[in-house]
């Protein structure tokens, strides 16, 4: 096993992200664009930081379509179990105004605030579900629409400050030429993990690997099944590893085990 020690004091760069109008779809991950003829959001910060010291924050709706958009706004309790996220309705965070209608080519603010004292240790964490309400179709209309729904985190800093996830990564050949890569957050506060890959050592083009965005919550585990390009030319049990995460990026070398 290979273990990293991060400080999470580096974040994504990309803080807004537009949904544009084209064909309406039901959104469950944060950062990635929707397609709606329904609505087209502009969302501002795309995930939420707070703290003892920050007990509020401010999220930017724009509606960039021509027509009016209303919308729901909802918190909840995020947690893992066995690498499924867990969400359950909560009043520790309020959310002001819950529900929203935004004219054309305009922009809402709503105020998000901690309405509980933070964990003496370990970050707290909730999402926040933007749900599109549906308007009032006509009795002629024949189509299909889906209301659109985003959901984005909500991260609290514990009493004591500095919670740090901490990344154990685990690369395991399973049967079939398969392989197990799991990440082990030993830490007390999250890990996002945009992409991983490996490579035999000295080769550009790498033989497995993950894209997409990922969360492992404090003290979570995750595991990914790989299917590799080739483990002939493995030599010595050893490959490469990179990984892009919001904590720090990974470069190293790492043992592959048996299961």
């Amino acid at each position: 096993m290979t273990n990293f020690s991060l400080n999470n004091n580096q974040m994504p760069e990309n803080r807004h992200f537009h949904f544009a109008a084209s064909l309406a779809l039901c959104l469950l991950a944060c950062y990635f664009p929707s397609v709606s003829k329904a609505a087209g959001w502009e969302i501002d910060p795309v995930r939420i930081e707070l703290s003892t010291q920050q007990q509020t924050a401010a999220l930017s709706v724009k509606n960039t379509t021509n027509q009016s958009t209303s919308i729901q706004i909802q918190a909840v309790t995020w947690s893992q179990h066995d690498g499924k996220d867990i969400f359950a309705p909560t009043k520790e965070i309020l959310v002001s105004p819950p529900i929203v209608t935004i004219a054309p080519k305009s922009e809402q603010i709503i105020r998000v605030a901690l309405r509980r004292d933070a964990s003496a240790t370990k970050e707290l964490t909730y999402r926040l579900n933007l749900q599109e309400l549906p308007p009032k179709q006509s009795a002629n209309f024949a189509g299909v629409k889906v209301a659109l729904r985003v959901t984005m985190p909500v991260f609290v800093q514990s009493l004591a400050g500095g919670a740090v996830p901490k990344m154990e990564w685990d690369i395991s050949k399973m049967p079939e030429d398969q392989l197990k890569a799991t990440l082990r957050n030993s830490g007390n506060a999250h890990i996002q993990v945009s992409d991983f890959a490996l490579y035999i050592p000295g080769v550009d083009k790498p033989i497995a690997g993950e894209s997409g965005s990922s969360y492992v919550l404090a003290g979570q585990t995750r595991e990914w099944m790989l299917t590799p390009n080739s483990l002939d030319k493995v030599t010595n049990n050893r490959l490469r590893f990179t990984a892009s995460t919001d904590a720090n990026n990974i470069d190293t070398e790492i043992v592959l085990h048996k299961p």
